[in-house]
């Protein structure tokens, strides 16, 4: 097994105690730190995200995943040229307006930029007008997530989308929405890209929307 096959590895079995030791490892035997990044954590984080989807594993573990991937990166980030960590782009994400639930919205977050995106988490209650001036504010954000928990704020993604295509920037951004009562139909009938059901499966899609 290569160096960075072991980190990932590590990285996807939330090793957190030989992470540090597996990156330093790859450094000293001058493995590029760009691919340690990308092919070791990045790529076992999509696998994570993917399992997580496909209920192999479950929060518990991916949330691990994570720390031992920063554990990891704390090693590594000093040897990585700047603007590869984000690589992706931005990824703007709120609650939408009048929902005050955070805690599926913040897996995905926590997803999200393991995939390799720069996070921009903007809260809860977040208004259609405050996702547009945080889109305006960061010219280089690749997509806005949208999350729903209640029925009765669903109309509040509507109301999103709505603003987005007001403010003439849906040719720069890509809209994802999720939440409990979020359904494939209703992201067809508001037009937004792209619904997915959980964490894991926003990653992935994150990712392939770009591609």
């Amino acid at each position: 097994m290569s160096k960075i096959s072991e980190i990932a590895a590590a990285v996807e079995g939330g090793k957190m105690k030989i992470i540090e030791g597996l990156v330093q490892g790859a450094l000293d035997a001058g493995e590029d730190p760009a691919a340690i990044f990308n092919e070791g954590m990045i790529a076992a984080m999509g696998s994570i995200g993917e399992k997580l989807q496909s209920n192999e594993v479950f929060v518990p573990e991916m949330i691990i995943a994570k720390k031992t991937m920063e554990k990891g990166f704390k090693i590594l980030k000093p040897h990585l040229a700047e603007g590869v960590v984000g690589s992706k782009g931005k990824y703007i994400i709120g609650t939408v307006a009048g929902d005050l639930h955070d805690i599926g919205k913040n897996l995905v977050a926590l997803m999200i930029e393991s995939a390799g995106f720069e996070v921009i988490d903007l809260g809860v209650d977040v208004s259609p007008g405050m996702f547009v001036d945080a889109v305006k504010a960061n010219p280089d954000c690749k997509i806005v997530g949208a999350s729903s928990l209640l029925t009765t704020t669903m109309e509040s993604i509507n109301q999103t989308v709505i603003a987005l295509n007001e403010a003439g920037l849906r040719d720069r951004v890509k809209i994802m929405i999720g939440g409990a009562p979020v359904t494939q139909d209703f992201c067809d009938e508001i037009g937004a890209d792209a619904y997915t059901p959980d964490a894991g499966a926003a990653a992935v899609k994150a990712v392939a929307l770009l591609s």
